[in-house]
């Protein structure tokens, strides 16, 4: 098969010559998840991307948003208060951060060619706050607190957010020849906002964007972002209308699959570990093969892909990902 023969048969839940891989990294710091707008920064992002895609030749090419983290009213001053939410605004679909990485989806997309699917990572509204108090602020208290003392002011800046990634959407899907979209979402983390108070503030936001993308491509994965002692309540997202679903397959302790029961049989992509000194980093080829035999041979080769729970280290040799593909046509076979 062909590459996008390859991965419609994913979405399709049909048979394919080999399980699909996809494995991506971040080309930037976390500070500078935000400076896209610097050339220097820019530059090095897309010659990240570039190589990456020359060394991997990847089934499915995921465009990461390196640069582009940061929603201008939020970056315009450090948010301390709910006051300062209240300065959370559109800017509308013409800003430079929105052109910006119009420019760079087409540069890369140009590159990567027609034989492969390309995907652009965006994040929901939500995230692109969280995001830039723990990133860059480096305050991991601030999301939650904000969001408990005034939950109305917290949805209003990021429904105000959600304007403006719908006017990046619409230019992306006009303008660049992007196939479709992998979503980033993760929970509030925090006990005391519940199934109810997701329904309520964040559920709303996320349905309204992931069904403005499917007005443009149903090719949606949706990324439930965990690491750490950030976990998410999988059941949450399971009726999200997306195509595919990846998860921490080892932060939340959820099998591939066992998450494709959760997601009522849509397909999956993931199983590795993306923590340091874990089987992906440090285990020899012989464990990489035995552990990817043990996945396939408990959730099959039917809308499976094999991924890692999110971004892995740059340190990964290019080999050990061309490894995971090798193992997998093997399998296959």
């Amino acid at each position: 098969m062909n590459k996008k023969e390859r991965i419609d048969r994913f979405f399709a839940n049909k048979e394919v010559d080999r399980v699909p891989v996809g494995l991506w990294h971040h080309f930037v710091s976390f500070h500078n998840h935000y400076s896209g707008m610097d050339e220097d920064i820019y530059k090095k992002i897309i010659d990240g991307q570039k190589k990456y895609i020359d060394d991997t030749d990847p089934d499915f090419v995921k465009i990461m948003s390196d640069g582009f983290f940061g929603h201008p009213s939020v970056c315009r001053k450090t948010i301390k208060t709910v006051d300062d939410l209240r300065e959370v605004v559109s800017v509308g679909g013409d800003d430079p951060w929105i052109s910006k990485q119009i420019e760079y989806v087409n540069n890369i997309c140009k590159y990567a060619g027609d034989e492969s699917y390309k995907f652009y990572s965006l994040f929901s509204p939500l995230q692109y706050i969280r995001l830039r108090f723990e990133e860059y602020d480096e305050d991991f208290e601030k999301f939650v607190r904000l969001f408990r003392e005034d939950p109305e002011v917290m949805i209003q800046a990021a429904e105000n957010i959600a304007a403006d990634i719908k006017l990046l959407i619409e230019r992306l899907f006009k303008e660049t020849p992007i196939d479709g979209i992998f979503y980033s979402v993760q929970g509030v983390q925090s006990g005391y906002f519940n199934y109810k108070i997701h329904q309520k503030y964040v559920q709303p936001l996320d349905l309204e964007l992931l069904d403005y993308i499917n007005k443009f491509s149903s090719k949606i994965i949706l990324h439930i972002c965990g690491y750490g002692h950030y976990t998410n309540h999988l059941n949450w997202y399971k009726d999200y209308p997306v195509a595919a679903f990846n998860w921490a397959v080892f932060t939340e302790n959820v099998s591939l699959a066992e998450g494709k029961k959760i997601f009522g049989g849509k397909p999956v992509i993931g199983g590795f570990d993306n923590n340091p000194n874990t089987l992906l980093d440090k285990g020899t080829d012989e464990e990489v093969k035995a552990y990817i035999i043990k996945e396939l041979d408990e959730a099959g080769t039917i809308g499976v892909g094999l991924g890692a729970d999110c971004t892995i280290s740059q340190d990964i040799p290019v080999s050990r990902i061309n490894y995971i593909k090798q193992v997998s046509e093997e399998y296959s076979k």
